[in-house]
């Protein structure tokens, strides 16, 4: 997908998505079930890679949640975060004085007299020099960008060659209960989400090699729709669609669409379906120079 198309289809109303962020540092802990439940698994992925990095950066941090998980994992990496909303990386800090107050490794990596290692940046403009970090990881990061690629291409650059990008994301089967419930009509009702094989060739046109992803399908419940517009409230997620109406075309129309989404109860309990996308990709030894000359490697013959 191309960076220009991309942008015309999922464009994202990025002011107002830092807003909504900004304010989800207050609200998003304990709501933010979806994102404890893939962090574990991204986290399981990491048993099955040979990995030692000197520096680590958990982009799109949010309140710090997986910040502990990637300092007991790679303890004697710098670990630092990332996110374009200040008033998460102000929470994040605030997690990381909590989980060094409690002693031993977290309090050797998180303590002391020194803050946590944190950037106010937007993915596509990292404030890091090329080549600087070992691990990118970005859990659900993704989709609150228009397009992945440029994105990819800055982490791609503060990457080392053998770096790793671990990442997770939305697929457009999410919430599709809720999408088929809204009215179709005046533009996107729930946010839009990229699908994985144009992730995949975002991946492979920003230079990295030998992708791997796979997806699946988590369903969570609720007592009502309410509760799920709550949660996505309270973590940012609700939609951020440039093409986004105003409003549900009156009281009619949103009791409309509260009996449509009723109508999907199973066992008392209204179902929300998430297409879970997790992948990782490593930044291979550059074929050519930033010039576009072909790099030719000489290795030596055994025995000289």
């Amino acid at each position: 997908m191309g960076e220009r198309a991309a942008a015309a289809e999922f464009g994202l109303d990025r002011a107002l998505l830092r807003r909504r962020f900004a304010r989800a540092a207050a609200t998003s802990d304990g709501a933010d079930v979806l994102a404890r439940e893939i962090a574990r698994r991204m986290d399981e992925r990491l048993d099955y890679i040979r990995l030692e990095p000197r520096r680590v950066l958990d982009l799109g941090c949010g309140t710090g949640q997986d910040l502990a998980r990637l300092a007991q994992r790679f303890p004697q990496a710098t670990v630092l975060a990332a996110d374009f909303a200040p008033p998460m990386l102000a929470r994040a800090g605030e997690r990381a004085r909590t989980e060094a107050g409690r002693g031993g490794l977290l309090r050797r990596l998180f303590g002391g007299s020194q803050p946590l290692p944190h950037v106010a940046a937007d993915a596509a403009a990292l404030p890091l020099a090329r080549g600087s970090l070992g691990l990118v990881w970005s859990n659900l990061m993704f989709p609150a960008l228009d397009d992945p690629l440029p994105a990819l291409r800055e982490i791609h650059r503060t990457l080392e060659v053998g770096g790793l990008l671990m990442f997770s994301t939305l697929g457009p089967d999410s919430l599709r209960e809720l999408r088929a419930a809204l009215p179709a009509t005046q533009g996107d009702r729930v946010h839009r989400f990229i699908d994985m094989h144009d992730i995949g060739d975002a991946l492979v046109k920003a230079g990295f090699a030998d992708p791997v992803m796979d997806m699946e399908m988590l369903t969570l419940t609720y007592a009502d729709v309410d509760d799920l517009l709550r949660d996505l409230r309270a973590t940012g997620g609700n939609n951020a669609a440039t093409t986004r109406p105003r409003g549900l075309s009156g009281r009619r129309g949103w009791l409309a669409a509260r009996a449509a989404y009723d109508r999907l109860r199973v066992d008392g309990r209204l179902p929300a379906s998430f297409e879970i996308i997790q992948g990782h990709a490593w930044k291979a030894a550059p074929k050519t120079t930033e010039d576009g000359r072909s790099i030719v490697r000489f290795q030596p013959r055994p025995g000289h």
